[in-house]
């Protein structure tokens, strides 16, 4: 079936139903790459199946890797062990993902070759220097036009650093723990704000060591890790904007199962709480160290919801699906989330933009967007080659008076490839 490039949305009464949503995209690109650091199998059950995880995977394979992939997600590996990585005969591909390029990055400073790792036009576009800072800390070499992809690594012996980055990141804390399991002596990642704790949990979870004092989170060299199966939850950031359509269309009631609820990324549940919503949280099980269960969403009523900046490291992937509320009533007020503008695209320049295309009442702000709650009419969006603009978008065209397009739907495919034919199932 060819790539979909637009997609038609008709305007919904309500969406209801239950589903299973893919496998996280965080946490699949963490198992796979510690099970390359671990020795011995490793099989990956419920691997997300998006075209961001799926460069890691192939990032791996040249690495020396040996990696099998089965039906239904499930993805069986041979670590290598740490520092054990086979030096590349050809450069690493990480396509859109920011994940697998920094990531990456902190496991190849601790290799002693030379790797050059490339991306597609919008990874090459984002801020590398962030991860590149601290691992030339730590004594390898990174070369970078202006701080951008393509990334030539030069790894070697490493030395642990305390890290206190100025901005919170998920993916440069895991860079550089990563970096520290090939390292001298203790390395230590002081956060400014708790970000996502997948990393920690699998290094756990893979018989590693992880020491965590408030806010500092520190790993030494010389462990060992050991391949076992591993379970992925639900993406709870896919989820989203199930969640958040039906807690804004009247009449609307979803049920996901297998979710994952960790508590580093369920800041949403509060929010739609706050906008009005019925939430019920179910937990079932703990899978290597992350929570899983079912949520259930039922609309209630619309609100006025304010997103302040100390709240935005905790929701940076959900804003876009956040925004979307408003497209049904109420309003949306976010700041101090200026990090959206080198994500995929300026997310905040595209969400603005693909509102007001549909007749949503939307503004820009330096560090964030208003929009305010006024029926759209329908319209045509572009998603600007981003996975979750185009999904927002979609969420945000069920309220419309008429059909909407979405332009660039195919980007979907980067975190959520059945995304429309869910859509089509659950709307009422």
């Amino acid at each position: 079936m060819p790539p979909l490039q637009a997609a038609t949305v008709a305007p919904a009464a309500r969406v209801r139903g239950r589903l299973r949503v893919p496998g996280d995209k965080s946490i699949s690109h963490r198992y796979a790459m510690l099970a390359a650091l671990a020795e011995g199998r490793s099989t990956l059950a419920n691997y997300a199946p998006g075209a961001d995880c799926h460069s890691t995977l192939g990032c791996l394979r040249r690495l020396g890797v040996e990696i099998e992939e089965g039906s239904a997600g499930a993805v069986m590996m041979m670590g290598r062990g740490l520092g054990q990585l086979r030096s590349p005969s050809d450069r690493l591909d990480a396509g859109n993902s920011g994940t697998t390029m920094r990531l990456m990055a902190g496991i190849l400073a601790g290799h002693p070759f030379a790797v050059t790792m490339v991306g597609d036009a919008s990874l090459s576009k984002r801020p590398m220097k962030r991860v590149m800072a601290p691992l030339e800390q730590m004594g390898a070499r990174i070369e970078a036009a202006e701080g951008h992809a393509p990334l030539t690594i030069r790894g070697g012996h490493l030395h642990g650093i305390a890290h206190r980055p100025d901005v919170p990141s998920a993916q440069v804390k895991s860079a550089v723990l990563l970096a520290g399991l090939h390292a001298d002596g203790v390395t230590s990642v002081t956060e400014p704000a708790p970000t996502r704790d997948h990393t920690e949990r699998a290094l756990q979870a893979l018989g590693g060591t992880v020491r965590i004092d408030g806010a500092t989170v520190s790993v030494t060299r010389q462990q060992r890790l050991t391949g076992r199966p591993l379970t992925v939850p639900g993406d709870f950031s896919s989820a989203a904007f199930w969640l958040v359509a039906a807690a804004s269309l009247p009449g609307s009631r979803i049920e996901i199962s297998d979710l994952g609820l960790n508590p580093s990324r369920t800041a949403l549940i509060g929010v739609l709480r706050r906008f009005g919503a019925i939430v019920l949280v179910e937990p079932t099980s703990v899978e290597a160290g992350e929570p899983i269960g079912t949520v259930i969403v039922e609309h209630d009523r619309t609100g006025q919801i304010v997103i302040a900046p100390e709240e935005v490291p905790a929701l940076i992937d959900e804003l876009p699906a956040i925004a979307a509320l408003a497209a049904h009533g109420g309003e949306v007020s976010v700041s101090g989330a200026a990090e959206l503008r080198v994500k995929e695209t300026d997310r905040i320049a595209a969400l603005v933009a693909g509102f007001r295309a549909l007749g949503i009442d939307a503004d820009e702000r330096p560090d964030g967007f208003v929009v305010r709650g006024t029926r759209p009419r329908g319209g045509v969006a572009d998603a600007r080659g981003d996975h979750r603009m185009a999904m927002a978008f979609a969420v945000a065209a069920l309220a419309a008076s008429q059909p909407s397009t979405i332009e660039g739907a195919d980007a979907v495919a980067i975190s959520y490839p059945g995304f429309f034919e869910t859509l089509d199932r659950l709307v009422r």
